[in-house]
């Protein structure tokens, strides 16, 4: 009997052990939070802007607090297509997913087939982290499918509720009232600070991907009054032309910066229960937008001025959005980078951060950011690229695009008209260099056509029945 209570204590005293030493090895892993704005323009933000016209001191403060790239970029110019490459580490052709789960429009070209869903064969991020024994959170906008193909399916929940685009986790609390909540923000910041609070001390990603500050454009009423005011001092309305297309070339909107106000105090709330929690120096924080801002269109709210065009747009100001990455004991505070990076590599970024791997099976086209994160090189042989093989609500046409160093090259599907930039000289995309450097346009052309090759990206095909007018010139400029 001595002898079996003396091993019963040695087991219970090794099960002890072993139980530390788990809860201290779950302790000392990170904790992710990855933030997404919803038609952010990369001019919105004051870390990126000081003279903006909107306020958003949090998401300034955590720029301070990390890492922010001045030349990152979301995989397509609007948004299911970005949700699925953040999701995925993979350019959103490979899934199909090429236009917002929805679109329809149709011109000169038909365009490509668009997948409704994101396939449950992908392995997503979420249960990445899931299957690493993280708890996961998610509220907000999905846009990748609904019913089997809802966010409960791909990592996330169970019991997440809703329908269409929007899920949310399960509350006894009633949500803030429509009026001052049009755009669920606080709701989500709500739900996100709860589970915060709820698990000190288990490893987690959170996903919050807002609402804002897409169109319907609203906000609670005290912060639009506080824009209005604020407006009277701002410069006036002014406007250029992209094609047909007028475009916004001033930020004075103030119901869009009352929205925007409101999401950044919200993501200022969930910072704070980080802090509160005791977990800012344990989490990974990760801020950017699905596409650039909205400017040619819905309302016009945004000017992404110096930068060109808008959602829906291949230039910069449709693809070029806000970027920060905090990662503590990693990144210096106030450090920026001026590399280009895109949306496919937040997946291996975050997964070597976590110390996981990528699944034995798994293909990423994106590339860790971590040697960059550390103050090192970025680690990309190849250029990058865009595929948009569809007509836009904002205005866009069916193109591709691609980026190597400093130059860029956009080619329009109606038609074949290449447009080449130098970013570097020209960041506002204003000079089209096809037409004196064509050797250079056609490299680009043949590395963009194998791309699509390689990632059985699908190609529009000609319109029998389009009976419109001929579609405008792709040379157009806009009016600066």
């Amino acid at each position: 009997m001595k002898h079996f209570r003396r091993d019963a204590l040695a087991a219970l005293c090794l099960a002890g052990l072993l139980g530390a030493t788990a809860a201290a090895a779950d302790t000392a892993r990170p904790n992710v939070v990855l933030i997404l704005a919803d038609d952010l323009g990369y001019m919105d933000i004051g870390a990126n802007n000081p003279k903006s016209f909107y306020e958003t001191p949090n998401i300034d403060g955590l720029a301070a607090r990390g890492m922010r790239f001045t030349q990152g970029y979301a995989a397509c110019p609007v948004c299911s297509p970005t949700r699925a490459s953040i999701m995925t580490g993979k350019y959103p052709q490979r899934m199909g997913i090429t236009d917002f789960i929805g679109g329809k429009r149709t011109g000169r070209l038909k365009p490509a087939p668009n997948q409704d869903h994101l396939a449950l064969e992908e392995v997503t991020i979420a249960e990445r982290f899931r299957d690493a024994g993280y708890v996961t959170f998610f509220a907000g906008k999905w846009h990748l499918g609904d019913g089997d193909y809802s966010p409960n399916a791909q990592g996330f929940g169970p019991g997440l509720t809703g329908s269409g685009q929007f899920y949310y986790p399960p509350s006894d609390v009633p949500p803030p009232d429509s009026r001052d909540d049009p755009k669920t923000t606080d709701r989500i910041a709500n739900e996100a600070v709860s589970f915060i609070e709820a698990h000190k001390d288990t490893p987690f990603f959170a996903y919050l991907p807002f609402l804002a500050v897409h169109t319907p454009i609203k906000a609670r009423p005290e912060l639009v009054a506080k824009y209005e005011t604020k407006r009277a001092s701002a410069p006036a309305d002014a406007w250029g032309q992209e094609r047909e297309r007028k475009v916004r070339l001033v930020q004075n909107h103030a119901l869009y910066a009352a929205m925007l106000e409101q999401m950044d105090t919200a993501i200022g709330r969930v910072l704070a229960a980080l802090d509160r929690s005791g977990l800012t120096d344990r989490t990974i924080i990760v801020f950017t937008s699905d596409n650039g801002g909205l400017s040619t269109s819905e309302g016009h709210p945004t000017s992404n001025l110096p930068l060109r065009g808008g959602k829906g747009w291949p230039y910069e100001g449709g693809i070029r959005t806000p970027w920060i990455i905090r990662a503590p004991g990693v990144t210096k505070p106030n450090s920026v980078c001026d590399k280009p990076v895109i949306t496919i590599d937040f997946y291996p970024t975050l997964l070597e951060l976590a110390g996981l791997p990528l699944a034995p099976s798994q293909k990423a086209d994106g590339v860790s950011l971590v040697p960059v994160l550390k103050g090192g090189e970025l680690r990309r042989s190849t250029p990058l690229f865009w595929h948009y093989p569809h007509y836009g609500n904002q205005g866009g046409a069916p193109c591709g695009a691609a980026r190597d160093g400093d130059w860029k090259l956009i080619e329009w599907f109606e038609d074949g008209s290449l447009e080449l930039f130098d970013l570097r000289d020209d960041p506002g995309e204003r000079k089209n260099l096809a037409p004196e450097n064509h050797e250079k346009a056609q490299e680009l052309r043949t590395k963009l056509i194998a791309w699509r090759a390689d990632t059985h990206a699908v190609m529009p095909t000609p319109n029998l029945d389009f009976d419109g007018k001929p579609a405008p010139p792709a040379e157009r400029k806009a009016t600066p």
